[in-house]
C-alpha cells in the first residue's frame, strides 16, 4: 500500500474496476443475478483508487451519511469486519443498498475522483462487504427502556426505523400486509437485481435484534392508530406503508385482459413466482410481444422481466427521449444489452382487443419535445396526425404510483390532497404519537431515501420517548 509520510497515496492512474456481470445473451433468459459482485482482488484494487479526501463529499451525497472513506480504508487494510462495522453504524442494509441505490446520483455522483476521471465504485465496495455479514461484530444494544413502538410496513423505511429503534432499547413490532417481509424490496425488485435471499437475510438480522414481525397484518383493517396507541399499548407508531397504488393511463381498453399495471405484474413474478407456473399456482401471460409504458426503474424491471419470460420483442415506450428517462443509466444499459428495444417519443392512445377479447395491439401518438415543464424536462407535444399501432399480446403500464390508501384507514394524522401523509423533516405528523416516512410521505422515490427517512424518524422517536 503506497504511503508518503505515513499517509496513504491513492493510485491515480488505475481505471475504475469494471462490474463483474453475467453475459447479457445468457442472463436475459433466466433470473440469475446480473451482477456477481466484486471478488476480494477487485475490491482491494478499487479501494486503492479512493483519495481519502479531507472533506469527503461522498458522505454528504449519501442520504444516511455512511462514513465512506473510513470503510474503504479498512478494505485496503483487509480488515473487512471492521469495514462492515463502520457501515453498520449508519446503515443495516449494505447488501441491499450496494445493489439498488442510485450511487451515480448520490455518493459516487459527489466523488472528487469522478471530477477528472471515473468515481470510486462505492456501491460495489458496499455490496462486497454486505455479502459477508458473518464478519461483522454484534450490534451494540442499549438496555430495554420499556417503550413499545409499532412500525407499519416492512419496506426499506420501515425496517430501517425498526432496526434503529431496537438498537436503542425499544420493543418493536413490525406489521406487514404481505406474508413476508421486505415490502417493495421483494414485490417490486426482480430477482436478477436483488435476490430474495439477500432481503431475507437482512430481515432475519432484525429478528436477531429482537424486532418482532406480524405478517398478513393489514393495518387500517385489523387495527387503526387509536387502537394501536390505546388498547394495544404502543407508545408510538411509524407509518411506512409506501405508495404502491397504480396510476391509471385513463385510455380506452385499459381493462382488457393482459394489460397489467407494473406493480401487479412484478408482484406476480417476484413474490408469487409466476415465472415457475405451474410449479407455483400464480399464472401470468408469457407473451411474445410486450410493450411497457414508462421510463423509470420500475418500467425497466417490468420489461426485463418480460424478456426473461420469453418475449421475442420487448419494448420500452416513453413519451420523451431516452435522455430524459429517469431510470438509472445502468438499468437502461443492462436492458438494451439484453435485447430490449427503446421506442421514444410515443404516448398510448388506446389498447385494441383481438378476436379472442385479449389485447392485441396498442395505438400510440407520436410526440416531439417542446419547452421545459415544471420538472425541468422538455414537455412532450403530440405531432398532429402521427399515430401508429404496435402489436402486443401483453402491455404494461409503469407510469408511476399514488399514495397507499391504507394511510387514511390507519387514521389519526393529516393527509394532503393526494392522500400522502403530512410530516416534517423529522417524520413527525400532526399526531404527536405518530411518525411517518418513505414513499407515503415523499411519493415514489429511492430505497436509500426511504431508509434515510426511517433513520431520521427513529432518532426523533428515541429523543421524544426517552425524554418522557
Amino acid at each position: 500500500m503506497p504511503q508518503v509520510n505515513g499517509r496513504f497515496v491513492p493510485d491515480m492512474k488505475s481505471p475504475r474496476t469494471p462490474d463483474n456481470e453475467e453475459p447479457a445473451e445468457e442472463r436475459a433468459h433466466d433470473f440469475r443475478p446480473v451482477d456477481k459482485g466484486f471478488t476480494k482482488e477487485m475490491a482491494l484494487a478499487e479501494a486503492e483508487r479512493c483519495m481519502d479526501c479531507k472533506k469527503p463529499l461522498c458522505v454528504e451525497g449519501c442520504p444516511v451519511n455512511i462514513k465512506i472513506p473510513k470503510f474503504i480504508e479498512k478494505i485496503r487494510e483487509q480488515d473487512f469486519g471492521a469495514a462492515l462495522d463502520i457501515i453498520h453504524e449508519d446503515s443495516m442494509l449494505p447488501a441491499i443498498c450496494g445493489r439498488v441505490c442510485p450511487q451515480e446520483n448520490q455518493c459516487e455522483g459527489r466523488c472528487i475522483r469522478g471530477k477528472k476521471s471515473e468515481p470510486v465504485a462505492i456501491g460495489q465496495l458496499e455490496r462486497f462487504l454486505g455479502d459477508q455479514p458473518e464478519l461483522a461484530s454484534k450490534p451494540q444494544m442499549k438496555p430495554a427502556n420499556g417503550k413499545k413502538v409499532a412500525v407499519i410496513g416492512s419496506g426499506p423505511s420501515g425496517i430501517t426505523c425498526a432496526g434503529e429503534l431496537a438498537r436503542n432499547g425499544f420493543d418493536v413490532t413490525v406489521f406487514e400486509a404481505f406474508f413476508t417481509g421486505g415490502g417493495v424490496l421483494v414485490y417490486g425488485i426482480p430477482e436478477f437485481r436483488l435476490p430474495k435471499a439477500v432481503v431475507k437475510r437482512e430481515i432475519d438480522g432484525l429478528k436477531e435484534l429482537g424486532v418482532k414481525f406480524e405478517f398478513n397484518s393489514v393495518m387500517g383493517n385489523l387495527a387503526n392508530a387509536d387502537e394501536l396507541l390505546g388498547e394495544k399499548g404502543f407508545d408510538a407508531i411509524y407509518v411506512a406503508t409506501g405508495a404502491g397504488l397504480p396510476k391509471f393511463l385513463n385510455i380506452p381498453g385499459e381493462n382488457l385482459p393482459n394489460v397489467y399495471f407494473a406493480n401487479e405484474y412484478l408482484t406476480r413474478v417476484n413474490l408469487m413466482k409466476a415465472n415457475k407456473f405451474p410449479e407455483y399456482d400464480t399464472p401470468t401471460k408469457h407473451a411474445k410481444q410486450v410493450v411497457v409504458f414508462g421510463g423509470g426503474n420500475v418500467a425497466m424491471d417490468a420489461v426485463r422481466t418480460a424478456k426473461r419470460l420469453g418475449a421475442e420483442r420487448a419494448i420500452i415506450a416513453y413519451r420523451r427521449t431516452e435522455a430524459e428517462m429517469p431510470a438509472r443509466r445502468a438499468e437502461l444499459h443492462h436492458a438494451k444489452a439484453e435485447g430490449v428495444e427503446v421506442m421514444p417519443l410515443v404516448s398510448p392512445l388506446e389498447f385494441i382487443a383481438g378476436e379472442d377479447g385479449n389485447v392485441c395491439a396498442v395505438k400510440v401518438q407520436k410526440m416531439e419535445l417542446g419547452e421545459p415543464d415544471a420538472s425541468g424536462r422538455r414537455r412532450p407535444i403530440p405531432i398532429e396526425g402521427a399515430v401508429e399501432e404496435i402489436p402486443c399480446d401483453v402491455a404494461i403500464s409503469a407510469i408511476g404510483t399514488n399514495a397507499n390508501p391504507f394511510a387514511k384507514k390507519i387514521g389519526g394524522m393529516d393527509l394532503n390532497k393526494w392522500g400522502y401523509i403530512v410530516a416534517d423533516e423529522n417524520g413527525r405528523t400532526s399526531n404527536p404519537r405518530i411518525w411517518a416516512g418513505g414513499d407515503i410521505v415523499t411519493g415514489a422515490a429511492t430505497v436509500i431515501l426511504a431508509m434515510g427517512a426511517g433513520k431520521t424518524a427513529a432518532a426523533s422517536i428515541t429523543e421524544t420517548l426517552t425524554a418522557e
